[in-house]
């Protein structure tokens, strides 16, 4: 599913990060790889707060629809 999608406070595992090249390279760069755990802080607006590798990413709900968990 798509980690829009994914409930408040769920610990979730990336499957697949999908999307235009450069977004993927930098969505990597933030730490969103295959088999990175991820946990949605908040979403608002689907806007998504999550916490990756002890820290705290802001995506839009553009990317959050791109990372599968």
């Amino acid at each position: 599913m798509p980690l829009i999608l994914a409930k408040e406070g769920e610990s979730n595992y990336i499957k697949k990060v999908t999307g235009k090249e450069e977004t993927r390279l930098f969505l990597e760069k933030l730490g969103f790889v295959t088999g990175a755990a991820v946990t949605v802080i908040s979403s608002m607006g689907g806007n998504v707060i999550v916490n990756i590798k002890d820290s705290r990413v802001a995506i839009d709900k553009n990317m959050a629809r791109g990372i599968i968990v």
